[in-house]
This record gives C-alpha cells, structure tokens and sequence, in this order.
C-alpha cells in the first residue's frame, strides 16, 4: 500500500508540475498570439470595442503595405540591423574569446591587473562613457555610417569576464595533448578549445545578437539618415508619425522578432547546453 500511494503522490506531483509549466507557458505566449492576431487586423477592427480572438478579416497586405511605405524604409532597416547584428556579435566571439582565453591560460605577469581593470569597467554606468563615445566616433567622421554602429561595440567587457571563467574550467588534460602535439596557444584555442565550447559559445553568441539586435539609444544619435536606420528606430517612427497605422506597427514588431525567433529555435539546443554548464543563470 504504501508503495501504491508513493506511486500516486508521485504522479500527482508529475501533473501538477506539467500543468503550471503549461500554465506559465501559455502566459508567456499571451503577447505573441496577440501581436500575430493584430498584424492581420484591418485598422476598423482594431478600434473596435468587441475583441476578436481572430481577425474577421486577414488583411495579408499589413505585410506589403509594410515594406511599400516610403516613409520607413523597413527592408533597408532590416538589413542594417542584420548586418549589424551578426558583425558585432562574431567580433564580440573572436575579440572577447581570445581576450578571455589569454587571460585564463596565457602566464603574464600583469595578466590579473588586466582582468581586474576590464571587470571594473562594469561598474561605469553606460551613460558615462556616451558622450566620449560620441565625440571619439564624430571626430572619425562616423556619424551615419556602419562603422560607427558597429564598431564600438566589438569589445565586450562582461563576454570578455564570461570566457575567461569559462576558460578556467576547461580541462587542462586536452591543451596539454594538443601543446605535447605541437599546437601553441593560438592552434590550440582555435582547433581544441573552440570545437569543445560550442555550447557556451552559442548562448554568448546569442545574448550578444539580441543585445546588438534591440540596441536603440546609440542607433538613434548615431544614424541620422535612413540610409543607416536599423529595425528598431524604424518601429519608433510608426510612434512618432502624424497618423499611426496600428495594424503596419504590428506587423512592424512581427517582423522584427522573426529573425530573433528563428535564432533561438535553431540554436535552442547549444544554447541550454552553454547556460548549464558555464551557470549564466546563476545557482
């Protein structure tokens, strides 16, 4: 008997687990089941005071009317933000990987002072070092250029502080193989270390593209023409427009969470493989 009720408390336990996980799944798919149903809104029936759990009609052409407004130049702004994007986020993998490597295994005597200084940087509010950034990247002549958009942000001091932990935790027994090999320092990160921190790489990689992906305030002061408009300052002129086209706005947020969806679909594996085992989330 006492098996039996084990057995019940057991399942019972089971279920109720699988219910608030499904629970709080379906609560975090509330927004996106709403801006779906609003991109293929009609305008009048977004205003209308009875909800519609669908669109009584799909309006397919919030899509074309999106990327044929010749006010925002949606397309253009897509791919900057692409560009952009995926530019930064393989110089933060290459830049800060090295940077963290070099000080988890490379012998240097002020190897600690440098790791200690760029940890420090952290504590700098991001508003502090704004204005400097600005007149550094004007004096190169950068304003409204890809350059200025991408390149000060190619170093990244918390990536740099997570692969240098991460690093740390690598099994020595591998790199002396590949030192006994006659790999260095350089062979070895790139043909040993890389190929065995694919997971940790990947969950770097995507909080780095999400980051570059959303940034809105340094886009904002540093693109001034449309021409290096990213997704993000696109979706504020819907806001700022004399007249507001609601179902395009919509259709606008789909369009620019698709590639982030997408992302995290195909890398989701790797990605839960890199936060288990370099405890991003925290124990």
């Amino acid at each position: 008997m006492a098996i039996v009720r084990s057995r019940r408390q057991s399942r019972a336990a089971g279920w109720a687990r699988y219910s608030a996980l499904v629970l709080g799944a379906l609560l975090f798919l509330i927004p996106f089941y709403l801006l779906v149903r609003s991109a293929l809104m009609r305008e009048q029936d977004l205003g209308s005071p009875d909800f519609n759990w669908l669109p009584p009609v799909w309006e397919t052409s919030n899509l074309t009317g999106l990327f044929d407004n010749p006010a925002i130049p949606m397309a253009r702004s897509l791919l900057n933000s692409g560009l952009i994007a995926v530019t930064q986020t393989v110089g933060v993998l290459v830049v800060s990987g090295l940077a963290g490597y070099g000080l988890a295994r490379i012998p240097y005597r002020w190897s600690n002072t440098v790791f200690y200084s760029i940890t420090a940087t952290l504590l700098i509010p991001a508003a502090v070092t704004f204005v400097p950034s600005f007149v550094l990247v004007s004096t190169l002549g950068w304003i409204s250029t890809l350059r200025g958009l991408i390149i000060p942000g190619l170093f990244q001091a918390l990536a740099t502080f997570l692969f240098r932990q991460f690093f740390l935790g690598f099994p020595r027994e591998i790199e002396e193989a590949a030192f006994i090999d006659g790999l260095g320092y350089w062979g070895t990160f790139w043909k040993i270390v890389v190929p065995n921190s694919l997971g940790f790489v990947a969950a770097i990689g995507t909080i780095t593209f999400i980051g570059s992906w959303n940034a809105f305030l340094w886009p904002l002061v540093i693109g001034r023409d449309q021409e290096s408009w990213t997704v993000q300052i696109a979706l504020s002129t819907f806001l700022t427009a004399q007249s507001v086209q609601v179902s395009q706005l919509f259709m606008a947020a789909l369009v620019a969470i698709l590639p982030l969806l997408l992302m995290f679909l195909f890398l989701q594996r790797w990605i839960v493989e890199g936060v288990e085992r370099t405890g991003i989330a925290g124990d």
